[in-house]
């Protein structure tokens, strides 16, 4: 199946909800992901619940799943959510085209936006955070905190304020670096831990929030990605943009 024929994209082994957002004619796609769901899996137990059901090459970095011909097909993956996120999320078909986009990736020339739920009252309406954190990684898990080597910014703008109680806030983060955990270490740094966050977040007020609403989702969305990248000496542009959950209308409502 040619990675650039309609039935490829209308075949893709998709997980649960999965949906294919938009893709380019040179196989440029973007996926909106659903809370709960991987980006890829870590082995052959995690396949139901990734991205794509299928194998995945942790080397090449991208799916590899065979088509009722026989023939092996592949789907390179361009970036990563958290399972606990949801929205945009980017693939290519070819991998001289996924290489491309990590490169614009790699020169922080992709912008990505992210809307999220936050516990407290935001006093400044529009900020530019900067912080230093410390990545590690133990035994497959990442976790960050602050005071380290690595500079964090992220520009932060409240979208709409809920008085509660407790109080709620709507806000659009605006990261211009690609740390692990960024957002939600630096939410949590300002007191404004996002909803539903199980990790930096304020364990106590996930509890009753989750029991006064039945939802314990963390409220964290990519929201829109938008980027220009050369290929054969022409500029593409390329842009999607994934709703908010019905989730947080209703929270908000």
């Amino acid at each position: 199946m040619s990675a650039s024929s309609a039935d490829y994209w209308e075949k893709l082994p998709l997980g649960r909800e999965v949906r294919l957002l938009a893709q380019d004619e040179n196989g440029v796609a973007a996926f909106v992901k659903p809370a709960g769901v991987l980006s890829h899996p870590n082995g052959p137990r995690d396949e139901p619940r990734s991205l794509l059901t299928c194998a995945y090459d942790h080397q090449q970095e991208c799916f590899v799943w065979r088509d009722p011909t026989g023939a092996d097909n592949r789907l390179w993956l361009l970036n990563r959510l958290d399972s606990a996120t949801s929205g945009v999320i980017l693939a290519a078909s070819r991998e001289a085209v996924a290489l491309t986009i990590k490169q614009q990736f790699a020169r922080r020339q992709v912008r990505k936006i992210y809307q999220a739920l936050v516990f407290g009252v935001p006093r400044v309406p529009r900020q530019i955070w900067r912080d230093r954190l410390a990545v590690e990684k133990r035994d497959g898990i990442i976790r960050t905190g602050t005071a380290g080597p690595i500079t964090a910014v992220a520009h932060f703008t409240v979208l709409r304020r809920a008085p509660g109680p407790p109080p709620l806030a709507l806000v659009q983060l605006d990261p211009k670096t690609g740390r692990s955990h960024q957002l939600r270490v630096q939410c949590a740094r300002r007191g404004l831990p996002i909803v539903g966050d199980q990790t930096y977040g304020d364990f106590r007020l996930n509890r009753e929030f989750a029991r006064a609403t039945g939802c314990r989702r963390l409220f964290l969305h990519s929201l829109e990605t938008r980027f220009n990248y050369e290929l054969n000496r022409r500029t593409h542009a390329f842009a999607a943009t994934a709703p908010l959950p019905d989730e947080f209308a209703a929270v908000l409502a």
